[in-house]
């Protein structure tokens, strides 16, 4: 094997660091459930499994069907990509991500309550990592807080129901340094359906510190890219062309042509919006939208500046 001098090798970033240190947990997850006999799958696309979104939000949405089928027993588990919009004005501080990786365990009339805690006890303990606290709704307080066997303080919380519209169920949460880190869903009351947020359990474990607003905007981006969209007016193109004109506006920039491309479209649209605004001044955004393809959200905020 050839042997590279320091001196010739490339000097890694340090969020290419963190890139090697979140894989290396995400591979030590998966090691773990195929310890347990649990077939494992990688998912690295945040191309949504059905029709409900527009990216997929969570790792459960390709097993909806198997939630539904009370013919059906198995326990699977997965790390998927996902992607919620709904964090966008959050980003930056810390704990919303917009784009991250989530361990799923889904166990479909096989694994109970208690065995899914034992399992996520277990793995968490093989980082060093153990809950402050987790919660439990206040009805299943006395059916599953001996399922802890006092080895986590145990807080009552009113807001542990999960659902995603069709499927619902009591949940119990994890939670360390005041942030939750996962959570143990019972749907149906006769399924199992864990989320644990790879890097969060990666922050805390490894001290790996999260990207700012516009780093995480940039890798989310690309997230996009590499799952097959590019921009457009409708749906997955939107969001995308969305977040390109929110790096731009924010100072930002990336080395993709996609960027360069909309920071141009923009300049075009501004200059569009100038010629226009005082002829259209009484027309609806919706308007100018639908007629021009101008977000007067975007440019007004530019040119009253």
């Amino acid at each position: 094997m050839r042997v590279i001098p320091l001196s010739c090798r490339k000097a890694r970033t340090a969020k290419e660091v963190a890139y090697v240190i979140a894989g290396r947990l995400i591979q030590h997850y998966q090691d773990f459930c195929l310890s347990k006999g649990i077939d494992f799958t990688r998912i690295e696309s945040v191309r949504p499994h059905d029709d409900t979104t527009l990216f997929c939000s969570a790792g459960m949405q390709q097993y909806k069907s198997l939630f539904s089928d009370p013919s059906y027993r198995g326990t699977v588990a997965n790390s998927q990509a996902c992607l919620r919009m709904g964090d966008l004005d959050e980003i930056g501080d810390g704990t919303h991500l917009l784009h991250f990786t989530m361990l799923g365990l889904f166990s479909f009339r096989e694994m109970t309550v208690g065995d899914a805690i034992d399992f996520w006890l277990a793995f968490l303990g093989t980082l060093g990592l153990a809950p402050d606290h987790v919660t439990i709704h206040p009805d299943r307080l006395t059916e599953w807080t001996p399922l802890y066997n006092g080895r986590v303080p145990i807080v009552p919380d009113p807001e542990c129901i999960w659902s995603d519209g069709s499927i619902t169920g009591y949940c119990t949460e994890f939670y360390k340094d005041g942030v939750e880190i996962g959570n143990i869903v019972n749907p149906l009351e006769s399924c199992i359906d864990v989320g644990f947020g790879a890097e969060r359990l990666d922050m805390i474990v490894n001290g790996t510190p999260q990207s700012d607003a516009l780093e995480t905007l940039r890798e989310t981006v690309m997230t996009i890219v590499e799952s097959g969209y590019r921009p457009g007016n409708k749906e997955q193109g939107y969001v995308l062309r969305k977040l390109l004109r929110r790096i731009h506006k924010m100072g930002g920039m990336l080395d993709h042509p996609f960027f360069k491309d909309e920071v141009e479209r923009q300049k075009r649209l501004r200059a569009k919006y100038l010629r226009l605004r005082d002829r259209y001044s009484v027309m609806n955004a919706d308007w100018w939208f639908d007629t021009h393809g101008i977000d007067l959200a975007d440019i007004q905020e530019t040119t009253d500046e």
